[in-house]
């Protein structure tokens, strides 16, 4: 009996290697964004995000592909997102019809509505 046991150990360490799940590539629900997370340098349409109000502010939650998430708030005067959770400060810059938002090691691009009294950011030549 003794011959048999190890390899029994092996066909179960075979069965714990083929059974791991990997992370999907995109991640699902909500709207896709451009996105660089965990350090990555290449923005990619693979996050989602989905909208909801709390307490009268819009909310956004950004989901990775691997499961993780990030929330941020609209700011309502025009200041862009700030992250609603977590001590890390978002760094907003606006480029063209996009908002590029880093948080950490994250990076994410928002489609932008501009409203139509905001003044235009760029300068007049």
């Amino acid at each position: 009996m003794a011959r048999s046991l190890p390899g029994f150990v092996f066909i179960l360490a075979l069965a714990a290697c083929s059974s791991r799940h990997e992370a999907p590539n995109v991640a699902e629900g909500g709207e896709p964004v451009s996105c660089a997370v965990g350090g990555s340098a290449e923005l990619k349409p693979v996050c989602a995000v989905e909208r909801s109000e709390e307490g009268g502010m819009l909310v956004l939650v950004v989901h990775h592909p691997d499961g993780a998430f990030r929330r941020f708030t609209v700011m309502t005067d025009g200041s862009g997102l700030a992250v609603a959770d977590g001590a890390q400060v978002a760094v907003t810059r606006l480029e063209g019809e996009r908002l590029d938002v880093s948080v950490g090691a994250d990076r994410y691009l928002f489609p932008v509505t501009r409203k139509p009294h905001a003044a235009n950011p760029e300068p007049s030549r």
